[in-house]
């Protein structure tokens, strides 16, 4: 049966701020370390207004130093936007700090809009290969064999497992290539999911790193003590939705009870389609769900992410979760 992980957005929700995200992203940590969830990542996003994680290995030193057991780790870095060393002295460092618990999920998209990423200082028009090269040359300075001759200090020879993220076929490619763990982001693209999970695991080459292909996939989950509360809570991430296709993202907003019954046509579909990879309902609901998406995709382990408006209901729909899916 697929293990459970959690990833964390850190959401600002309306009428909150960046430092009350911080202490609910520790809270819910330890929370899910106590369940036995296995790894809690962060994301990289910049300029949205409802997520906290941009600073991410800022934030993941943040969760580290505040639990025990649980690994912690980036879902993922967004490779184009830092220079292979920034990110090989981060991460070296996250790994002196707390060995044997931090992984590094590595992407290519921006994390943000046009003008962010010009601010971020990262090229528009990076061509596929650079990201290749920039995983290659992570690598060496994780193995101490830069071409340059530079070192990563700290950073070289550090236990820093590396995984590929993606939300198409390009990203399965390169993981199988280096013979990597592939991490889908099947929670708000799930289109081609199953031909990138097809191709990686077809493609596949065995490296120190990894014997055989290892597939994550995101996946949103709302889980209450009722199908009707489940539904309501997934409101807030289907509002979140509709502005961010909009052009006008906002903090996380509150559920509301009338939402799905205000929706056109073409939005609903447009939610239908980039929200399909998502469990909700009551517990067997929610876990009868999971299962049949785990007999689906043969996944090797859920990240499951929960924007949910109440942090008291984020955490309950986390043990629900967890409660009936001991793995």
């Amino acid at each position: 049966m697929s293990i459970l992980s959690v990833l964390d957005l850190s959401p600002i929700t309306e009428g909150s701020d960046a430092a009350t995200s911080f202490a609910r992203t520790l809270d819910l940590a330890r929370h899910t370390e106590a369940l036995g969830y296995r790894r809690y990542w962060l994301a990289e996003h910049h300029g949205m207004p409802g997520i906290a994680s941009a600073a991410t290995a800022v934030l993941i030193a943040h969760v580290a130093g505040g639990t025990q057991r649980i690994r912690v780790g980036a879902g993922g870095i967004m490779l184009p936007n830092h220079s292979p060393l920034q990110v090989a002295e981060q991460f070296g460092t996250l790994a002196a700090l707390y060995p044997g618990r931090i992984d590094l999920g590595l992407g290519r998209a921006p994390g943000s809009d046009p003008a962010t990423a010009r601010a971020l200082r990262r090229p528009l028009q990076g061509a596929p290969e650079d990201f290749d090269r920039d995983v290659l040359t992570l690598q060496a300075y994780f193995a101490g064999r830069a071409p340059s001759g530079v070192r990563a200090v700290p950073g070289e020879g550090a236990d820093v497992p590396l995984w590929i993220l993606g939300s198409s076929l390009y990203g399965a490619q390169l993981a199988a290539h280096l013979g990597l763990p592939y991490a889908f982001a099947s929670h708000f693209a799930p289109a081609q999911m199953a031909d990138a999970i097809t191709l990686y695991r077809q493609r596949f080459q065995p490296s120190a790193a990894l014997s055989k292909p290892y597939v994550m996939l995101g996946v949103n989950a709302f889980v209450a003590d009722t199908s009707e509360e489940a539904r309501r809570l997934m409101t807030s991430l289907q509002q979140a939705f509709v502005a961010l296709r909009s052009g006008r993202p906002v903090p996380l907003p509150p559920p509301r009870d009338d939402f799905d019954a205000t929706l056109p046509p073409n939005v609903r579909a447009m939610l239908d389609s980039v929200l399909a990879c998502t469990v909700v309902g009551n517990q067997a609901e929610a876990v009868a769900q999971l299962r049949a998406l785990t007999e689906q995709t043969g996944a090797d382990e859920f990240m499951v992410t929960a924007q949910i408006f109440d942090h008291d209901a984020r955490r309950r729909s986390f043990a629900l979760l967890k409660e009936a899916w001991p793995y």
